[in-house]
C-alpha cells in the first residue's frame, strides 16, 4: 500500500487556508444573502431548562448556500387538528470562518444571554429574503464534510419554518419585524380617547312650566324616593313598577327596579313625575317573582337631572353631585328633606348614557339660592389623560396592576394597542405607561384573534352545526 503523496502535507495551515478561502469564495458566488439572528434567553425554567421567553434584537448578514436546491423538504402544508401547518424544511451551509470572524465577537458582548457564542445554536433564526421566510435552526451539523485536510470548514444548519409563539423580535429590519407582527398570543387593549367631562343640567320641579305647558294650580309634588318594604323573591328579570296616575294633567314617574339575587334591592328614578297631592300606591308586575312591596315618598321642589352630553373617557361610572338647598336666612342651615343620591351608567365606549336617582332631594323651590332656580350639578371628570405614542417592541406597564407587556402594534387614531408576553392581567381603567406615552384602558380583549393557529372559535362554530352541546340532549330532539 502506497503512502500518502509526499508533495502534500495533508493538513498544513497553508493548505487549510486555501480550502477555507475556496469555500468562502464559492459561498459568495453560489449562495444567498441571509440574516442570522442569535437567540437571547430572557427567561428559562430552572428545573426543566425550558426557555420560556426569547429575544431576537440583533441581526447579521451572512452568505449561505442552500443545500436543498430542489425545493423545501419536510412534509409541506399539512392539515392537523389545530389547523393548517407548514412544515417546510431547509438546509443552509455557512462558513465557519465567516461566523467566527463576524458574528462571534459581537455575540460575546452579550454572552451571558446565550448558550455559546462560538458556534450557531439550535433555536437561532435565519431570515431568507429570497422567499420572505423565517426559519429556526433545529440542528447544527459541524462535521460535514468530515475533516477534509484534517479540518472543518462549514456549519450545516438544518432548519424548519419558524412558528412564532412569544418571542421578542426587533431587528430594525422592516421585512423581518413586520413578518411576525400579527402572530403570537396577543391581547388587544382599546384605550380611551381624549377625556371629556360629562355635562349635566338640573331642572327644578316647576317643570310644568316647560314640559307640561301652562297649567296653573297643578300640584308640584313628585316621587322623591321608593321605600322597599319587602324585596320579594324569585325574580328572574326586573319587574315593571307601576304608580297610580295623579289627577288632572300630572305625570307618573319613570323608574326601574334593580335586582339582587332574585330580590328587589332598589328602585331608581329617571323622572320623578309631577302633580301628586298624596303618595301614590306602588305595585310590581312580572319578572317571575312574588312578594315585593314598597311605598312612595313624595316631595315638593324635586330636581329633574337631565343629561346634556355624555362625555368620553370614563372607565368607571362617575359620581354625580347636586348641592343641598340651604335657607340662607336659617342659622341652622335647613337642608332638603332628602340627601340627593344619583348613579350614572356607561356604555362600552366610556360615555355616560344616563343619570338615575336612588333618592332625590326636595324643597329646592323654597331654599335654593334664588327661589325656584335649579340647583347646580357637577359630575366627576375622567381620571387620567392620553398622550404620546407607543413604540413597537417596547415594554409597557399598567400603573395599577403592575402588569407588563410587549407592544406588537399601536394605532393612535383608533387607540388600539396590541401587546404580547403579558405578565398578568391588566385592569380596565388603569393607565398604561410606555417610554413616551401614557394612555388609559377602556376595554380589554383576551381572546387571541390574530394567531393563525388559534382556530378554537371556528372549530366550535362548525362543530355546533353537527352537535350543539348547549342543548339539554344534543343527541335527541329535546
Amino acid at each position: 500500500m502506497a503512502p500518502l503523496n509526499s508533495y502534500f502535507l495533508q493538513g498544513s495551515p497553508s493548505e487549510q487556508r486555501l480550502v477555507q478561502d475556496l469555500i468562502n469564495e464559492q459561498l459568495s458566488i453560489y449562495g444567498q444573502d441571509v440574516v442570522y439572528m442569535p437567540r437571547k434567553i430572557i427567561n428559562e425554567e430552572k428545573v426543566i431548562k425550558e426557555v420560556t421567553v426569547s429575544k431576537f434584537d440583533d441581526s447579521f448578514r451572512i452568505e449561505a448556500y442552500i443545500s436543498t436546491f430542489d425545493g423545501y423538504g419536510g412534509q409541506g402544508d399539512i392539515l392537523s387538528k389545530f389547523g393548517v401547518r407548514s412544515t417546510d424544511e431547509i438546509t443552509f451551509v455557512i462558513s465557519k470562518e465567516r461566523y467566527a470572524d463576524f458574528i462571534t465577537p459581537k455575540i460575546n458582548l452579550f454572552k451571558d444571554q446565550v448558550k455559546t457564542a462560538d458556534r450557531p445554536q439550535e433555536g437561532d433564526l435565519i431570515y431568507l429574503p429570497l422567499d420572505n421566510s423565517l426559519f429556526e435552526i433545529k440542528y447544527v451539523e459541524m462535521k460535514a464534510p468530515f475533516y477534509q485536510l484534517n479540518n472543518l470548514y462549514v456549519y450545516e444548519l438544518r432548519c424548519e419554518l419558524f412558528e412564532y409563539e412569544d418571542e421578542i423580535i426587533d431587528t430594525d429590519i422592516a421585512e423581518v419585524d413586520e413578518s411576525i407582527e400579527d402572530f403570537g398570543y396577543i391581547q388587544t387593549l382599546v384605550m380611551v380617547n381624549d377625556s371629556t367631562a360629562v355635562s349635566a343640567a338640573a331642572t327644578a320641579i316647576d317643570l310644568h312650566a316647560t314640559l307640561i305647558g301652562s297649567r296653573p294650580g297643578l300640584p308640584e309634588h313628585g316621587v322623591a324616593y321608593i321605600d322597599i318594604i319587602n324585596g320579594g323573591s324569585g325574580y328572574l328579570t326586573p319587574p315593571e313598577v307601576r304608580f297610580k296616575k295623579p289627577g288632572g294633567f300630572g305625570d307618573v314617574p319613570i323608574v326601574e327596579a334593580v335586582l339582587d339575587r332574585g330580590s328587589i334591592d332598589k328602585v331608581l328614578i329617571s323622572y320623578p313625575g309631577i302633580g301628586y297631592t298624596f303618595a301614590p300606591e306602588v305595585t310590581f308586575h312580572g319578572g317571575g317573582g312574588v312578594g315585593a312591596a314598597a311605598t312612595a315618598v313624595i316631595a315638593k321642589g324635586i330636581p329633574f337631572v337631565g343629561l346634556t352630553t355624555g362625555g368620553v373617557g370614563y372607565s368607571t361610572a362617575p359620581n354625580v353631585y347636586i348641592t343641598n338647598p340651604i335657607n340662607p336666612s336659617d342659622p341652622n342651615g335647613f337642608e332638603a328633606i332628602f340627601n340627593p343620591k344619583y348613579i350614572t351608567r356607561l356604555n362600552s365606549s366610556g360615555v355616560v348614557t344616563s343619570i338615575l336617582a336612588e333618592q332625590v332631594g326636595g324643597k329646592y323651590d323654597e331654599f335654593a339660592s334664588g327661589a325656584g332656580l335649579p340647583p347646580p350639578v357637577t359630575v366627576d371628570t375622567p381620571i387620567g389623560f392620553s398622550t404620546g405614542s407607543f413604540e413597537f417592541n417596547e415594554t409597557v406597564t399598567g400603573q395599577t396592576s403592575g402588569v407588563t407587556g410587549i407592544v406588537k402594534s399601536w394605532d393612535y387614531d383608533t387607540r388600539v394597542l396590541k401587546v404580547s408576553i403579558v405578565s398578568g392581567s391588566f385592569t380596565k381603567g388603569e393607565m398604561i405607561v410606555g417610554a413616551a406615552a401614557t394612555h388609559k384602558i377602556s376595554s380589554i380583549t383576551l381572546d387571541d384573534i390574530y394567531d393563525n393557529f388559534a382556530e378554537n372559535d371556528v372549530i366550535e362554530t362548525e362543530a355546533d352545526k353537527i352537535l350543539d352541546f348547549t342543548e339539554v340532549n344534543p343527541f335527541g330532539e329535546l
